[in-house]
């Protein structure tokens, strides 16, 4: 895929499974049974079995490698298989990889996952602890010695550029706090389901690292979550109606490091879902105002401001007016804030039962929906359309 050019992926693929364990924060059992819950569930749900995956994608985070998890979810022989880096920016990277593999013949049933005990086991929030010396981590020896130690502490720098430059107060942020957690109050499966919030309780809410507040902050998950993803043709032959790959990008900034990207000439913007937004918007021929739901990676507040105003939605400095007029859905599952923090997978989940019909907070009509996934990193994107 070209950065300058409309590549020839949409409409190749569709995901056609979806399926997750349940999320807490003590699963009680191993990141291992969560992934295989999690793929048996998603298999089910779009009607295939273990005997017609030839393919899967994971994280390279997870600890669930390719062939344990075939061998434990009685998946026989694999053509493809395949790892995205960089965190939470791989979750829509999974769902391209795999379209691409089906696209080119390489595999034709695709098993996206990921699986963790963030909360019980693994606390990412906890920030950097132990890290042996690499290439990847040298920038972190740039901030780490001035308390910059954690995922809060690196955004919060950016935070506070973005609410100088437009003359914001952290109220800004908590607009997407209140509309996600209004979602999570009517999705059963949101760990703060029948909890909404209003602004006061976000202004409320103790500081983490200024200018972000503890609502700021996406919550720390166990579960797991799976995406089936095949050809068009064979999708129009299973239980569901497909959600179409229509368009699929990853990318990366100038200057980009993780998660701390301060050398660059602006930090009002996140860059790297610039060029995500720039190829999705190419090659799917569509604009915002063709977007019926937006399902934005939403684990700090600031940074589904930022990516709103990357997409277009609203001109910089402007997302928090737009959030609070509820201008697009957003994050109907209740994101990250919300639901649970499975590194932006349960978003496509989403995103799909958006396209099916079959949401809690269900959008009339739904026929497209955007997701992103995690920022501050390199990342990706999706748009996923009903067929036909």
């Amino acid at each position: 895929m070209s950065v300058r050019g409309v590549d020839r992926l949409g409409g190749r693929a569709a995901v056609v499974g979806i399926g997750a364990t349940e999320f807490s924060k003590d699963s009680g059992r191993s990141e291992l049974k969560l992934a295989v819950e999690a793929v048996r569930a998603a298999l089910d749900d779009a009607g295939l079995s273990p005997a017609d995956v030839d393919g899967m994608v994971t994280f390279t985070m997870d600890t669930n490698p390719e062939v344990t998890v075939a061998q434990a979810a009685g998946i026989g022989e694999l053509s493809f298989f395949s790892r995205v880096h960089y965190g939470g920016g791989a979750a829509c990277a999974t769902v391209q990889q795999a379209a691409l593999a089906v696209a080119a013949g390489i595999a034709e049933v695709v098993v996206c996952y990921r699986a963790f005990n963030e909360r019980s086991v693994r606390r990412f929030g906890s920030g950097v602890q132990q890290r042996e010396p690499s290439a990847e981590g040298a920038a972190l020896g740039w901030n780490l010695p001035f308390g910059l130690l954690t995922p809060a502490s690196w955004v919060a720098m950016t935070a506070q550029r973005y609410l100088h430059a437009y003359g914001l107060t952290p109220e800004a942020f908590g607009h997407v706090a209140v509309v996600d957690r209004r979602h999570a109050a009517r999705n059963p499966a949101a760990y703060f389901h029948g909890k909404p919030i209003t602004l006061a309780d976000h202004a409320a809410s103790r500081w983490i690292v200024e200018p972000l507040r503890l609502l700021d902050c996406c919550q720390e998950t166990d579960g797991g979550q799976a995406i089936v993803v095949t050809s068009v043709e064979r999708a129009r032959d299973l239980p569901h109606p497909p959600a179409v790959i229509v368009a699929a990008a990853q990318g990366a900034g100038r200057a980009q490091e993780l998660m701390t990207s301060y050398y660059r000439d602006d930090l009002t913007g996140l860059p790297e879902m610039g060029v995500v937004a720039r190829q999705l918007w190419r090659t799917s021929g569509l604009a915002p105002s063709d977007i019926d739901v937006g399902i934005l990676y939403d684990h700090f507040t600031p940074f589904v401001l930022m990516q709103l105003e990357e997409f277009g939605f609203c001109k910089p400095g402007e997302a928090a007016d737009f959030v609070a007029a509820d201008a697009l859905p957003l994050n109907t599952h209740g994101g990250q804030l919300g639901e649970a923090y499975l590194h932006g997978m349960n978003g496509i989940a989403e995103a799909v039962r958006q396209l099916r019909g079959t949401s809690v907070n269900q959008i009339p009509g739904a026929a497209t929906t955007l997701v992103t996934a995690g920022t501050g990193v390199p990342t990706s994107g999706l748009v996923l359309g009903a067929d036909g």
